[in-house]
């Protein structure tokens, strides 16, 4: 009975029951916002202190610096390798499905937006001022600023060295235990935040836009299952099947939430305890994932690019999709610290083939549906990349 009852299978309930919710009794999940809400910034709340501690910690507890080197340069070459992979996947996609616009009308939206540029990523990289930067959830800045705090730390002397790390392992239980309190609320903050969903978009503007919807998903399924499960089987050497039911607690808090950053304690809980990772890889690789690893996204836009092109009878040349595959890509492990990052490197990827931004209020209707599954899609990308680098590591 207990195994029935379940936080991951409560949590499955919820998604089922906000979603009938949502159709059936919309003004009331449109008033029971404020539950997914609350649920949302507990989840947040902890998020920016366990980042913190936990990329402390798995450097702290390395033994030498050549190890957060090696562990550093594994993750990042998963993390673009996977991403290219995933635009790849939504081109070739997009090449076999052939779109049908005849009954979708142009879109004459302005979208206004910064745009992105290597200039701006820079400066948004380095913090000024490290506590504006923890206030305001800037999870890159804090990233960096505990890597460079740990690797000092681990340079002092023993003495010194012991009490510091000592008190940021206890910190890190503890943020953890607060994160299973949250995690205990899962079924409820899922529900109310499905519901609102539904009861707000509708399921009207997915159906007209469903050719789009289909594709998107059917990428997102053959690289999720596909691409990242034989990843996990031939490099990892782990049954994905069977780690994906360890794990599957975060993802379905990553499809409710829409956050690969709000589902993080979640992802390193499940990791590190379900899972058994290694604390100090999981420690490090997924908080750097939750941050600059946007498989589902990259994939999406990749999509996204060949549709509005077909909507306003723009053949992409195999040179244009060629550098929507780079730009995609790219933007998507770059766009880290720009706020509305999605938004952002969609506006890149149209902008360097020639698309007219106005295509992005066509299908930015639908884009909270998809972003359910391509977050959970990115969640998923973490928390394999956190297997495969642990297992180089031990080697």
């Amino acid at each position: 009975m207990k195994k029935i009852l379940s936080i991951e299978n409560l949590t499955v309930l919820g998604i089922i029951l906000g979603v009938i919710a949502g159709i059936y009794i919309p003004d009331l999940m449109l008033n029971l916002k404020i539950i997914g809400d609350v649920f949302l910034n507990l989840l947040k709340m902890i998020v920016i202190p366990l980042i913190f501690v936990s990329i402390f910690m798995s450097i702290a507890s390395l033994s030498s610096s050549d190890d957060l080197k090696n562990m550093g340069i594994k993750a990042f070459l998963y993390y673009v390798s996977t991403t290219a992979l995933a635009v790849l996947t939504g081109i070739i996609i997009t090449n076999i499905i052939q779109f049908d616009v005849s009954d979708i009308s142009r879109s004459e939206e302005a979208i206004k937006v910064n745009h992105f540029t290597w200039e701006s990523f820079i400066n948004n990289l380095i913090p000024s001022n490290i506590f504006q930067s923890f206030a305001e959830g800037k999870a890159i800045h804090v990233i960096i600023f505990s890597i460079l705090f740990a690797i000092a730390v681990v340079g002092l002397a023993n003495r010194k060295k012991e009490i510091i790390v000592g008190f940021f392992d206890g910190a890190n239980d503890a943020f953890l235990k607060i994160a299973r309190w949250i995690i205990a609320l899962s079924p409820i903050g899922v529900f109310a935040l499905i519901g609102y969903v539904v009861a707000d978009k509708g399921i009207g503007v997915i159906i007209s836009l469903w050719q789009y919807v289909v594709v998107v998903l059917i990428g997102i399924f053959i690289h999720a299952v596909i691409n990242l499960g034989l990843i996990a089987y031939i490099v990892g050497k782990v049954n994905p099947f069977k780690y994906f039911k360890q794990v599957r607690e975060a993802l379905l808090i990553a499809f409710s939430t829409c956050s690969s950053s709000a589902t993080l304690p979640v992802s390193l809980e499940v990791a590190t305890e379900k899972a058994k990772v290694d604390k100090k890889v999981a420690g490090f690789v997924l908080p750097l994932g939750a941050t600059v690893n946007m498989d589902g996204t990259a994939l999406y836009e990749a999509v996204a690019a060949v549709f509005i092109a077909s909507v306003y009878g723009i053949e992409l040349s195999l040179f244009q999709q060629i550098i929507v595959f780079i730009t995609a890509t790219l933007a998507a492990i770059g766009a880290a610290s720009i706020p509305s990052a999605g938004l952002v490197t969609m506006t890149l990827v149209f902008s360097a083939v020639g698309l007219p931004l106005e295509g992005i209020a066509l299908i930015i209707a639908v884009d909270r549906f998809l972003d359910m599954f391509r977050t959970a899609t990115n969640v998923w990308g973490d928390l394999i990349g956190a297997k495969v680098v642990a297992r180089f590591m031990n080697k």
